[in-house]
């Protein structure tokens, strides 16, 4: 006689699972959570708002899965992820809400689905934000038994008086740089062909580095949430460098007719790239389309606030200005 369990799909693995993350994500609740987790749909009361204007934004962690399951470390991937959408959604000057999971395994392993919530958890109970509901699904045949894919969406709010307006930037402004902890989730393809993928290669140590490579490579995605927040009223704009590095998220921003010029050696790189760099002979323009290079959030605003900015923001760095676009290019980096 068949069974779901025969097919591959185990259901008591599942509920096991369920029972294992219930904790964490109880423990990111906010007062609006009206519905416990298990029901059908997430139920959030949204109220103390005037002019509300919802923000919402959706991503992956891409093949930085691939190195946690190598090294078995699950337990900063949901980091990576929270954090990912709240520095999107935070580019329209929004506040996180509440936060959905979505979780495709190729088999189920309530330690490892545990191991991803806790990191969830963790990251949405620093940026206040409700973990309200999410899905696992076990899907043999679709993805291999150690395999699993991650992706995540956010909801936030923000009065509509008080949307960054970008619209704003002025040839002349000031840009300043909040410093990334690595690659982030971004490049995490082409990092892997430099290194390699390999439990091997991954626990090589580098004195550079400081520990391995695979620690470097697994260094959670940073959350700016706090350190902008204080300083929004006097942000101009602000570019989430992540996917297609410089070139592919600072235009986002540029009002048109205006380029950014970074001037290097104005900030810290972390040294994983250079590392990289060297190991894969990867050339400067690549590394700046590709990765974000010490720049996890650019931050536009007048030259008069430059000062305020960096008492309130103490590890952000003065990297470059707003300038005339001149031809094609928008951005310069010398």
């Amino acid at each position: 006689m068949q069974t779901y369990a025969g097919a591959g799909v185990d259901i008591d693995a599942s509920d096991r699972a369920k029972q294992l993350i219930k904790k964490h994500i109880r423990s990111t609740r906010r007062p609006e959570v009206l519905s416990d987790i298990g029901f059908f749909g997430g139920s959030f009361e949204f109220k103390g708002y005037r002019d509300p204007v919802l923000v919402s934004s959706t991503d992956g962690v891409g093949t930085k899965l691939k190195i946690a399951r190598v090294l078995g470390r699950h337990d900063t991937v949901g980091i990576d992820l929270v954090n990912h959408c709240v520095n999107d959604i935070l580019t329209c000057g929004a506040e996180p809400l509440f936060f959905l999971d979505y979780i495709a395994l190729g088999k189920m392993v309530p330690e490892t689905v545990e191991a991803i919530v806790r990191g969830l958890a963790r990251a949405c109970r620093e940026a206040h934000c409700a973990l309200i509901g999410g899905e696992t699904a076990e899907m043999p045949g679709m993805y291999a038994p150690e395999d699993y894919d991650l992706a995540g969406f956010i909801v936030g709010v923000v009065e509509k008086s008080r949307r960054i307006d970008q619209s704003r930037i002025r040839a002349g402004d000031a840009i300043l740089a909040l410093p990334s902890s690595g690659l982030h989730t971004n490049g995490y393809s082409l990092a892997r062909k430099v290194f390699g993928d390999s439990a091997a290669a991954l626990n090589k140590r580098h004195r550079e580095l400081g520990g391995t490579v695979g620690e470097a490579l697994l260094e959670p995605h940073r959350c700016y949430l706090n350190d902008v927040k204080p300083v929004l009223p006097r942000v101009k704009g602000l570019a989430h460098i992540t996917g297609g590095g410089f070139e592919g998220n600072v235009p986002r921003v540029l009002p048109k007719g205006l380029g950014a010029h970074f001037e290097k050696g104005t900030w810290a790189v972390p040294p994983v790239f250079p590392l990289l760099q060297r190991r894969g002979g990867v050339a400067d323009a690549e590394m700046y389309r590709v990765f974000n290079m010490g720049i996890g959030m650019a931050v536009f605003c007048a030259p008069e606030d430059v000062s305020r900015l960096r008492k309130a923001m103490p590890a952000a760095s003065l990297v470059g200005e707003v300038v005339r676009q001149k031809g094609r290019t928008r951005v310069s980096i010398d």
